[in-house]
C-alpha cells in the first residue's frame, strides 16, 4: 500500500504539474481510502464499484460535509486513473462512481469561526451559561450525541487520564478522549455542580437542570442552542447534532484518520470489542490532540 501511494504521488507531481496544496490533499485522501481498503482486506486492484459505494457510504454516515466527500472521491478516481494508464488495472472501478451535489440536503457543518462565535454570545457571569459553554465545548471536542451527552455520569469520567465512558446506540460503550482544555472546563463545572441542591437519584449525572435540581433534557439542551445560535446571528439549521457533524468534518480536515473517526463516534458499524482490539486508547486520543483544531490553537 505504501509502496502504491508514493507511485501515486509521484505520477501526479510529474504528470499533472498540481499544486502543493492540491497535491497534499489528494495523497492524503487516496492514503485514508487505501487505509480503509486494508481494514476491509481488499487489495486496490480488485475494487469493485460496490465496494466504492460502501466507502462512499461510511463518508455519509459519518456525516461528512458533500464538499469533502466529493474531494476525496476525486482524489480516489484519480488513483484509479492512475492504474489504468500505468497498466495495473484494465477497467476503471470509478467509470460509475458519482460524487454528491455540494448542494445536497445533508446535515449542516459549522465553521471554527461560526463555534467562536457562538460561544462568545453565552454569558458565563450566569450559572446556566457556564453549563452551557461546557456543553457546547463537549458536543464538539468529543462528537457525542445529544442523548449521550444528557446521560453522562460522573462514574463514566475519568479526567485523570483523560477519558469518559459513553453509552451510545444500543448500549453499546466506547471511551471517548479528552483534551486538556476539556477536562479543566468539567473540572471547573464539576466544582460548581457540587455546591447544587440535588433530587434523589440525580446524584450521578454530570449536567443538571439548576432550576429543577435534575438532569438536563433533550429539549433543552437543543431549546438552548438554537438560543445561542440566533444570538451569534447565525442562520444556518442548527440543533445539538450539528456540532456532532462538525467535529466529524474537522477532524477529517485536519487530517484523522477515518477508522479513529468512526470509532469515537461510536459508529454502528464498529463495535465495542473492535474499538479494543483494532485501535488502543492512545492512539485514539493522539488522534484528537493531533489533528482537533482547539486542541492545535493550545499548543
Amino acid at each position: 500500500m505504501e509502496n502504491l501511494l508514493e507511485k501515486y504521488r509521484n505520477y501526479i507531481y510529474f504528470e499533472r504539474s498540481l499544486s502543493d496544496n492540491t497535491l497534499d490533499a489528494y495523497t492524503r485522501d487516496v492514503s485514508r481510502f487505501l487505509e480503509w481498503l486494508s481494514d476491509e482486506g481488499i487489495h486496490p486492484q480488485d475494487v469493485v464499484l460496490d465496494d466504492l459505494h460502501r466507502f462512499a457510504s461510511t463518508l455519509y454516515d459519518m456525516s461528512i460535509s458533500p464538499r469533502s466527500i466529493a474531494r476525496i472521491l476525486s482524489g480516489v478516481r484519480s488513483l484509479y486513473y492512475f492504474l489504468l494508464v500505468e497498466g495495473y488495472i484494465e477497467q476503471d472501478p470509478t467509470e460509475l462512481l458519482e460524487s454528491p451535489k455540494v448542494g445536497a440536503h445533508l446535515p449542516e457543518v459549522l465553521t471554527a469561526e461560526e463555534i467562536e462565535a457562538i460561544e462568545s454570545t453565552i454569558d458565563q457571569s450566569l450559572p446556566e451559561e457556564r453549563r452551557d459553554y461546557t456543553i457546547i465545548e463537549l458536543l464538539y471536542s468529543c462528537g457525542l450525541r445529544v442523548s449521550e451527552l444528557c446521560e453522562l455520569c460522573i462514574s463514566d469520567l475519568s479526567l485523570k487520564d483523560g477519558y469518559m465512558r459513553v453509552r451510545g446506540k444500543g448500549s453499546k460503550q466506547r471511551l471517548v478522549p479528552m483534551s486538556e482544555r476539556m477536562v479543566e472546563l468539567l473540572e471547573i463545572w464539576l466544582q460548581e455542580r457540587s455546591e447544587m441542591d440535588i433530587k434523589p437519584g440525580e446524584e450521578d449525572y454530570v449536567f443538571l437542570s439548576h432550576r429543577r435540581k435534575k438532569h438536563l433534557s433533550r429539549i433543552t439542551v437543543f431549546h438552548n442552542i438554537k438560543m445561542y445560535v440566533e444570538r451569534a446571528g447565525i442562520t444556518k439549521n442548527i440543533s445539538p447534532h450539528t456540532f456532532r457533524h462538525t467535529f466529524a468534518t474537522h477532524m477529517l480536515e485536519g487530517g484523522a484518520n477515518l477508522r479513529a473517526i468512526q470509532a469515537m463516534l461510536g459508529h454502528e458499524s464498529i463495535g465495542t470489542t473492535e474499538i479494543y482490539t483494532h485501535i488502543n486508547r492512545a492512539y485514539l486520543k493522539e488522534q484528537v490532540l493531533t489533528y482537533f483544531p482547539r486542541n492545535k490553537n493550545r499548543t
